[in-house]
């Protein structure tokens, strides 16, 4: 009896922690988010690598190098089939574009790719993905991948993560605000996992939203999905770092001229980059998409990289074992110059043409590829100072990132831990600065926005300030609510609307539990319909359940009404899960914002002489 009295308590505290301190409340949704998340990056990751090992190197032949924290399955070289890889990406083109144009068609202009499609849902859907959207990405994210195209996993696991996100807030009914912190959440989950690096995980989902700024708001979820799923995902692939790559240490302030070359160099490999992709995307998948339909668009595009990849397979997929070649000092310098174009475009034809996958991946790869250029011709011409051309890799994938994202801490932060420490901390700060500078122009997500300003998702955060000091408590009415059963019937409803004054009703169960609202308007339509009065009921007419309590404040409250359209909204007692003490109007929220807004005007604009 004590031990259940104890688990008792310590469940009311616990209850009582996450009603009453917002913190505490997002630490724990952070973790219920990672824990979903992190199990979705395990299954997403094996497939794509049980994919590759039965296209590539089964099939195909083809035998990639993997990085060391990454082969899972060990393929020995056989007979090279290289015909097998246009027939695969280009059936994979048409079975995505099949896929999408039939039940996901509003994707189609949804951005540059899974990170971007997020960043949209974040400004301008409030935070709302369909769940068929990840799923349908997701899966087709896997088969371009795997069959070889030129494109990332980080991208379609952020998108997923975040529909992960948005799913959990939906089932919780959380306010447009929350669902945009979850789905932040979400996606900081995925990229921690799959990228083995939470932290930087979790600042790239916050900042990448944004060209100037951040969401502060979702550190706190945000690194703690990013930690639950990066554990999880750890748990059953190892906690090695995807590069096995020796420690790279900076010592000699002399190149730091070398590392200011290469952030020019990254800019420039960044701008082409990027102009590459829109030029293939919208001068010549656009306009064929229109011609012949999304499905015949995507299969052209999986036929162009297929013959790409079957040509030079170091294009095929992400690409990560020929970046370790590089680190480690085994690709020749020519090879890393027709990696950079082979990459930029075999990336442009993969995602320009509509076929699923990530930019992010690739992004690192043609970073990585062009500080290489200047380590290696540093190493070459000045081998006292340059000694460790491998690390200009390193500085490269991240200055390169941050230059065509605009986002300077995350990339940073991932190179840290891939290198477990933070001996090139100077030369990644110097170079990722200059290359958000030089590279301001131009950004690889289309719907980012330059700060919270220009996102409709913080309009109103011009009343939050004001709204968020006062409480519901000093302002609903306390008084007597009538709660409708669910198996009240409609004659009996009538009834009971003739003699209250009230307009929206809070509906409960045979168990007293609160479950949904009926307003009359809903009801209006069926007053008259005598036939059906013993058969229609309270159940068949409620819409979901919408409450505040008497310590939220009234920002909170705002939201409740935006989401649900309702003019009143019952109120909870504070220690309470189903006591209503009251209703609070709609007009009291607007009369509240109104006084308080007249209490702060300047004194001469209260009594004007």
């Amino acid at each position: 009896m004590k031990a259940l009295s104890f688990i008792f308590d310590y469940w009311r505290d616990f209850v009582k922690a996450y009603r009453h301190i917002a913190s505490f409340r997002w630490l724990v949704m952070g973790c219920v988010v990672g824990v979903f998340s992190g199990l979705v990056a395990v299954l997403f990751f094996g497939a794509i690598e049980l994919g590759k090992f039965l296209i590539q190197a089964k099939l195909a032949g083809i035998i990639s190098p993997h990085p060391a924290g990454e082969q899972l399955f060990h393929a020995h070289a056989e007979e090279i089939r290289g015909w097998v890889i246009p027939i695969a990406t280009t059936a994979t083109g048409l079975l995505t574009g099949w896929l999408v144009s039939r039940f996901i068609p509003d994707t189609v202009t949804g951005g540059t790719d899974g990170t971007d499609a997020t960043i949209n849902a974040f400004h301008n859907k409030g935070g709302f993905i369909r769940p068929l959207v990840p799923i349908i990405k997701g899966f087709t994210s896997i088969l371009t991948i795997a069959s070889g195209g030129s494109a990332g996993r980080e991208g379609p696991i952020t998108q997923i993560g975040a529909g992960i996100g948005c799913w959990i807030s939906e089932r919780l009914h959380f306010s447009a605000k929350e669902r945009r912190l979850l789905l932040l959440a979400g996606a900081a989950g995925g990229l921690g996992a799959v990228f083995r690096a939470p932290l930087g995980g979790a600042l790239t989902a916050i900042e990448v939203i944004y060209r100037e700024d951040f969401e502060a708001e979702a550190i706190l979820p945000s690194v703690m999905s990013s930690v639950v799923a990066y554990s999880i995902f750890t748990f059953f692939y190892g906690t090695e770092p995807i590069f096995g790559i020796p420690r790279f240490e900076f010592s000699d302030p002399r190149e730091l001229i070398f590392y200011t070359i290469l952030a020019f160099v990254c800019a420039g490999s960044g701008w082409l980059y990027v102009k590459t992709f829109y030029t293939i995307k919208y001068k010549i998948f656009l306009p064929l998409t229109d011609k012949m339909g999304l499905m015949w668009a995507t299969g052209l595009g999986g036929l162009a990289m297929g013959l790409l990849g079957w040509a030079y397979p170091e294009v095929l997929s992400g690409g990560y074992g020929w970046l370790e070649l590089a680190i480690l000092g085994q690709m020749p310098l020519m090879a890393m110059c027709a990696i950079i174009i082979g990459k930029t475009f075999a990336t442009s034809l993969t995602i320009g043409s509509g076929m699923s996958g990530g930019m992010f991946a690739p992004a690192l790869f043609v970073g990585g590829m062009s500080g290489g250029l200047v380590g290696k011709i540093g190493n070459q011409l000045f081998p006292q100072i340059v000694t460790q051309p491998g690390a200009y890799i390193l500085v490269g994938m991240a200055a390169f990132f941050a230059g065509v994202a605009n986002a300077p801490i995350g990339p940073l932060i991932m190179v840290t831990e891939l290198t477990q420490g933070y001996g090139l901390l100077a030369p990644l700060m110097l170079a990722s600065a200059l290359c958000i500078v030089l590279g301001r122009t131009y950004s690889l997500y289309e719907h980012q926005v330059e700060n919270k300003f220009d996102s409709p998702a913080h309009l109103g955060d011009t009343t939050i300030n004001v709204l968020e000091q006062l409480k519901v408590k000093d302002f609903f009415r306390p008084e007597r609510v009538t709660i409708l059963e669910e198996a009240t019937t409609l004659k009996a409803l009538t009834d009971i609307i003739a003699n209250t004054n009230q307009l929206f009703f809070p509906v409960r169960n045979d168990e007293g539990k609160f479950t949904g609202m009926l307003s009359i308007h809903n009801v209006r339509n069926w007053m008259f319909e005598e036939d059906l009065f013993e058969l229609v009921v309270v159940r068949d007419l409620a819409t979901r359940p919408a409450y505040v309590r008497a310590d939220y404040d009234l920002y909170q409250a705002l939201l409740r009404f935006v989401d649900t359209d309702y003019g009143q909204i019952p109120v909870l007692k504070e220690d309470s899960e189903d006591e209503i003490i009251g209703l609070i109007n709609r007009e009291d929220v607007f009369n509240a914002y109104a006084k308080a807004i007249k209490e702060l005007r300047p004194e001469e604009e209260k009594h004007p002489a």
